[in-house]
């Protein structure tokens, strides 16, 4: 029995932080190097989040870095075209949670090579830090302990 071979046309991984969740997928280029995504024609070494691209959904410069991140310490800038969905969470949680997606997925491509350099940097550890619960007869915060009368 021949094994058929996997035709891959990307590589999909889930990051999260806090209360954001984002599904990175790294599209494999055609010749054209152009990778379709739904009605999205996506170039090599652009990102598109949301449907958006990078420059209109990062408004700020180091964002845009603080995401290319784990693609410059791999040498992966420019070889993928990346698409993103994210969801959940604030600003801040979203970037984190997208580059921890990308990490991810770049484990995937090729975990020997990868791995160790994501790993030194700390950028595969999913950050367990999230927003505690509030608790009844705190006043309003999780750890406020509410003042007692003095007499």
């Amino acid at each position: 029995m021949v094994k058929k071979e996997k035709n891959i046309q990307y590589y999909e991984a889930v990051g999260r932080r806090k209360r954001a969740v984002a599904r990175v997928r790294l599209h494999l280029v055609n010749k054209e190097k152009i990778a379709s995504v739904g009605a999205l024609k996506i170039k090599s070494g652009e990102t598109y989040i949301n449907g958006k691209h990078i420059d209109k959904f990062l408004t700020l410069a180091y964002e845009r870095q603080f995401i290319n991140n784990p693609l410059r310490l791999t040498s992966n800038e420019g070889r993928f075209a990346i698409s993103i969905n994210v969801s959940g969470g604030g600003r801040n949680g979203q970037l984190e949670a997208m580059v921890h997606g990308i990490s991810r997925a770049l484990e995937i491509v090729d975990k020997t090579t990868y791995r160790p350099i994501l790993k030194k940097q700390g950028m595969l550890k999913r950050d367990p830090r999230k927003k505690e619960r509030r608790k009844v007869g705190t006043g309003g915060k999780a750890r406020r302990v509410k003042q007692s009368p003095k007499r």
